[in-house]
């Protein structure tokens, strides 16, 4: 019996990318786990020299202020991802049905432009949009006799700012995905629908809204993490303010970690976000996900 030899030219190939993801992706998670069980103050001389055990865990679960911003980033999830997969499936109907393959291919390639530009890039033109004296939003509402509104300096135009911002940004991801979902639809099933449904809301109900469960699931999943991580566009555009009133979830761990200099309870609350976002993945696969056959 010959001993299996190791194939060496294809480790060669895989230990790239398998040392890349230790080293981005698996290390930084496992550092940030055993910090949540320490006592890590920036600002004190020796870091994380002693074990607390759950204690910051503890004080997660008792900070008032934690739970304020993880609700205001549940209101700014039911903002957004509903407005961008009601927006993103009429896109993606609308182009999905034309018949002109050149300006279909056009209207995706556009799609991909808001998702390519960076988040800090966003906050900035989100910025120079709703800014109460020149911004763009503003003279457009001059023009109809509506007077300048404070979109950044008041806590629910704030919070409306952003997620208009980023409903702008995902939309075309979400119309993407659908737009996949849609292709995978024969002409012969889609033929055989319109004799058996008809047309317009019970061909897509019963044809192709089944096609869509898959895509939709990854959006959900895909949208929740990314919310859940959403930083940079939100600290650009408004900082967490006016007062806390754009304050995310990220934006308060950012400011418990490099503001009030607590790493053992800023990575605590990461820890949590994570086990959250695995929680509801989990949910919106059992919930929606179904196998399609094309």
């Amino acid at each position: 019996m010959s001993r299996s030899r190791v194939n060496w030219p294809a480790v060669a190939l895989i230990a790239p990318a398998v040392i890349i993801l230790l080293a981005v992706g698996i290390y930084p998670l496992l550092f940030a786990l055993d910090v949540s069980f320490r006592q890590y103050q920036l600002t004190k001389q020796y870091l994380g020299t002693g074990y607390v055990g759950f204690q910051n865990y503890l004080t997660v679960f008792n900070d008032a202020l934690f739970w304020q911003s993880l609700g205001r980033t549940a209101q700014f999830f039911v903002m957004t991802v509903p407005a961008q997969i009601l927006f993103g499936v009429l896109i993606a109907l609308f182009i999905d049905g034309m018949r002109s393959r050149a300006l279909s291919f056009l209207m995706r390639v556009l799609l991909v432009i808001p998702i390519a530009i960076t988040p800090t890039v966003v906050g900035l033109i989100g910025r120079l949009l709703f800014n109460r004296d020149f911004g763009f939003i503003n003279y457009l509402l001059g023009l109809v006799g509506i007077p300048p509104v404070s979109w950044l300096g008041e806590p629910l135009p704030a919070m409306v700012t952003i997620a208009l911002v980023d409903i702008w940004q995902w939309t075309p991801f979400v119309a993407l995905v659908m737009i996949s979902g849609l292709s995978l639809i024969s002409q012969e099933v889609l033929e055989s629908g319109k004799l058996d449904a008809g047309g317009g809301w019970n061909l897509f109900w019963h044809v192709q809204a089944p096609y869509l469960l898959p895509g939709l699931t990854a959006v959900l999943i895909l949208r929740t993490a990314d919310i859940l991580k959403l930083f940079d566009m939100v600290f650009v555009l408004t900082r967490g303010g006016p007062g806390v009133s754009t304050e995310l979830v990220s934006v308060y761990i950012q400011r418990v970690g490099f503001r009030i200099f607590d790493m053992g309870v800023a990575s605590a609350q990461a820890i949590l976000l994570l086990i959250l976002c695995i929680v509801l993945a989990r949910g919106y696969i059992r919930l929606f996900y179904r196998e399609v056959e094309a």
